[in-house]
């Protein structure tokens, strides 16, 4: 029987991890404990059977952990340090999300859309996307690495090789400790920095065929097939699961990967420490063997 897959995002201080039946976010606060959210939860993706379809699967899965991810970031500060006052009521969230969004498409559509028009007379319509796509990629590799020589976001990124570092050694059917886990890759398929790149690439693709030249109405349909790219991106994201082998989908994931050694660090043992009681707390993890964590507390989801 297969395991169960398991996926996780790294917050202040700590690690969340989620799988079929909720998730865990585990963080280390002042004391040097470790405290946990725990949801019961299944994905919406099994509990409606339209969102379990290709291309809308991968819409849910990215409005989820866009949501959920802020919710996760927010409550693992306040158990970090940050006082009450600090913590963002659900309007507030939505609003993060919102602008959040906008800023993202100014950036990382607008800007790159305005400067390849501008050349679109002497590149054609592939070589505007080709230039759009080289800027996308480029604004983006240029906002990590800029975000990277902040102390907390190198802490954030170290908890990112945490949680890989744990799924990767869990999946080996390893024994789940901090010697043994720091022994594995920080480097996994199924990171989220694959997905961006991949829908980097997929617009490259796509919006070579739309011949639309004014950049207002470039924009406009891009907005709009936003959330085709972010299926389309998911299903190709999904590839290393059911063609481990394939040397095409090796190709494929290789620069979301190669983006990783960006967006993870080396982590130390006390963080892995994090990572393992995370995925150890989530609901219906190895139910035959694990016992609940005594500092869960359920009624903090």
């Amino acid at each position: 029987m297969d395991k169960p897959s398991y996926g996780g995002q790294a917050v202040i201080e700590g690690v969340m991890m989620a799988g079929p039946q909720g998730k865990a976010v585990a963080v280390r606060n002042e004391d040097r404990d470790i405290i946990y959210k725990i949801e019961l939860q299944r994905p919406l993706s099994s509990r409606h059977p339209l969102w379990r379809l290709p291309l809308l699967r991968g819409l849910a899965a990215f409005a989820s952990a866009l949501v959920g991810g802020i919710k996760d970031l927010t409550w693992s500060a306040a158990q970090a340090g940050e006082s009450d006052d600090d913590q963002l009521s659900r309007w507030e969230i939505a609003g993060s999300v919102v602008v959040s969004l906008i800023f993202a498409i100014i950036v990382f559509i607008a800007v790159p859309v305005l400067i390849a028009t501008l050349l679109h007379p002497y590149v054609g319509d592939f070589g505007r996307s080709l230039i759009e796509g080289v800027i996308r990629a480029g604004l983006f590799l240029g906002y990590v690495a800029l975000i990277s020589r902040m102390e907390d976001i190198r802490r954030l990124f170290a908890y990112h090789g945490a949680e890989h570092k744990t799924i990767n050694a869990y999946e080996a059917g390893a024994e789940l400790t901090p010697e043994t886990v720091s022994q594995y890759s920080r480097i996994h398929t199924r990171c989220g920095t694959s997905f961006l790149l991949m829908a980097m690439l997929l617009m490259i693709i796509i919006f070579t065929f739309v011949g639309q030249t004014a950049a207002l109405y470039r924009i406009l349909i891009k907005i709009v097939l936003l959330p085709l790219i972010a299926g389309l991106a998911y299903e190709l994201f999904r590839l290393p699961l059911k063609f481990p082998d394939s040397k095409l989908v090796k190709a494929l994931v290789a620069p979301g990967l190669a983006m990783q050694k960006l967006t993870t660090r080396e982590p130390d043992l006390e963080q892995i420490e994090v990572a393992i009681a995370a995925l150890q707390a989530v609901p219906a993890f190895d139910e035959t063997e694990q016992e609940a964590p005594a500092a869960a507390d359920p009624a903090q989801a």
